[in-house]
C-alpha cells in the first residue's frame, strides 16, 4: 500500500474514561505536507461494567495482575467493536489502518521523570475484529528514550498551527481540556513546547459525581451557580506541579479523590456549587497561567471541557482580552474528534517511517518511530519510507478543498 489516499481508523480513550474517541481520517503526503482530510468521528461509550471496573482500577486503589489481565481484554473488545463501528459507519466499509491509543491507566513519575505508562487495550482483538492491521503502544517508545510519553498531541499541533503563529508574529497554543489540561505552543522558528499544565475534567467530574451522583456537571450548570472559595483555591494552587517547569506530565495518579479530599480538608463547609466554582477556576488559573509564560495571542481549544460553558467563561476571563480563544472546530478541525486524529496521524507516520514525537515537548533525547504493529488478516507489506521530513499538515474538506488554509511551517 503507498501513502496517497491511505485510510486510518483512530482510537482513543482519555484519563475522563467516558469511553472511545473514534476517527476516520484519509492522509496522504504533497511535497512535506500533510494532508489530513477528516471522514467523521464517533463517541462509543463503554459498557457501564467495565467503565466502574477501569474507575476501580485507577490509583490510588488496588489492582491485581488478574483484574488488569481482564480489563486489558475488556477495553481491547471495546476498541475492536469501536474500531470495525468506525470502518463501517466513517470510512465506507474500507480501511488501511487502526492506529490506538488505548486507555491509559498508570503514568509512572518519580522527582518529575516518567519512568513508565501503561495503556490498556490488547491490539490483537482489533486486528482479530476487523482483519487490519494496528499500531498500538505508542507511548513507550518515547520514554524509553527519555521523554513523558506525553503530551503526543504536540505532533500533530506543531504541523497545524505553525503557519498560524508565523501570520500573527506571537505564539499560539493548542489546549486540549480532557481529564487533563495540556498545552502545545507553536512560535515561528522555535521548537514546540508542549506539557500537561494540571487538571481539566478530572477534579470536576470526581467531584460532580459527589454531588449530584452524576458523571459531570451537565453544562457546568453548579459551577455557574457556585462563588469561588479564595482559601480552597489558594490551597490547590500551592501544588508543586503548577510551579514544576516543562516537560512535565501528569494524571489521575495525582489529582484523584485523595488529592481532592487533602484539599478541602480543614476547611469550612464547602457549598456545592462553589467547589465546582472552584475547581473550574482552578483548570482556568493554571492553563491561562501558562499561556502567560508563553506570551501565547491565540488559544485553539478542544476537548470535552469546551463543552462546558462554565470552563470556557473563565478560560476567557482569565486569558484576558488580548488572548483570542477559539475552538478546533472553528479552524476546520473537528474538536470531538481531534485526539482521535492525532492517533491517525501517529499511525500514518509509524507505517510510512517517519518519527511521531516532538523532542522539545516530551522531553526525548531526540525524535523516534513510535508503536509496535499487529498484522491484520495478511502480512505486513509497508511502504517505502517517507523521503525527507514532513513539516506541516493540512486540514482538507471530502471534496478535496483546503479548509481554513492552515499550514504549519518548521
Amino acid at each position: 500500500m503507498g501513502t496517497h489516499g491511505f485510510r486510518v481508523i483512530g482510537l482513543i480513550s482519555g484519563t475522563s474514561v467516558d469511553g472511545i474517541d473514534v476517527a476516520a481520517g484519509d492522509l496522504h503526503a504533497e511535497d512535506g505536507t500533510v494532508v489530513l482530510t477528516p471522514l467523521g468521528e464517533l463517541d462509543v461509550p463503554y459498557p457501564e461494567p467495565l467503565r466502574e471496573a477501569l474507575l476501580a482500577a485507577l490509583p490510588p486503589n488496588p489492582c491485581t495482575a488478574g483484574e488488569l489481565t481482564r480489563l486489558d481484554t475488556g477495553v481491547g473488545q471495546a476498541f475492536a467493536d469501536a474500531a470495525r463501528r468506525g470502518a463501517e459507519e466513517l470510512a465506507g466499509g474500507r480501511g488501511d489502518l487502526v492506529a490506538s491509543l488505548g486507555q491509559t491507566v498508570f503514568h509512572w513519575v518519580e522527582d518529575g521523570q516518567v519512568l513508565g505508562t501503561l495503556q490498556l487495550g490488547q491490539p490483537a482483538w482489533i486486528a482479530e475484529r476487523t482483519g487490519l492491521p494496528v499500531c498500538a503502544d505508542l507511548r513507550a517508545r518515547d520514554v524509553a528514550a527519555g521523554g513523558h510519553g506525553a503530551p503526543l498531541a504536540s505532533t500533530l499541533d506543531q504541523l497545524w498551527l505553525r503557519g498560524l503563529a508565523e501570520d500573527t508574529g506571537r505564539p499560539v497554543a493548542a489546549l486540549n481540556l480532557g481529564g487533563i489540561a495540556n498545552i502545545t505552543v507553536v512560535a515561528a522558528g522555535e521548537p514546540a513546547t508542549a506539557y500537561d499544565t494540571g487538571p481539566a475534567n478530572a477534579l470536576l467530574d470526581l467531584a460532580a459525581h459527589r454531588v449530584t451522583g452524576r458523571r459531570s456537571d451537565v453544562d457546568g450548570r453548579l459551577a455557574l451557580a457556585g462563588s469561588v472559595r479564595p482559601d480552597l483555591l489558594d490551597r490547590l494552587l500551592a501544588d508543586p506541579y503548577f510551579a514544576a517547569a516543562p516537560p512535565k506530565s501528569t494524571g489521575k495518579e495525582h489529582f484523584n479523590a485523595p488529592y481532592l479530599d487533602t484539599a478541602t480538608g480543614g476547611l469550612d463547609p464547602i457549598d456545592p456549587a462553589d467547589l465546582l466554582a472552584t475547581l473550574t477556576e482552578l483548570t482556568a488559573v493554571t492553563v491561562a497561567d501558562q499561556c502567560r509564560r508563553h506570551g501565547v495571542s491565540t488559544v485553539i481549544a478542544s476537548g470535552g471541557g469546551v463543552a462546558n460553558p462554565a470552563v470556557m467563561t473563565a478560560l476567557a476571563r482569565n486569558l484576558g482580552g488580548s488572548t483570542v480563544l477559539k475552538t478546533s472546530d472553528e479552524l476546520g478541525l473537528p474538536g470531538a474528534g481531534k485526539e482521535a486524529y492525532l492517533t491517525a496521524l501517529l499511525g500514518w507516520l509509524t507505517w510510512c517511517g517517519a518519527p511521531g514525537t516532538v523532542p522539545s515537548a516530551t522531553g526525548a533525547r531526540g525524535p523516534r518511530l513510535l508503536g509496535a504493529l499487529v498484522p491484520g488478516a495478511g502480512p505486513l507489506i509497508l511502504p517505502a519510507p517517507l523521503g525527507g521530513t514532513v513539516t506541516r499538515l493540512r486540514v482538507a474538506e471530502k471534496a478535496g478543498q483546503t479548509v481554513g488554509e492552515i499550514h504549519a511551517r518548521c
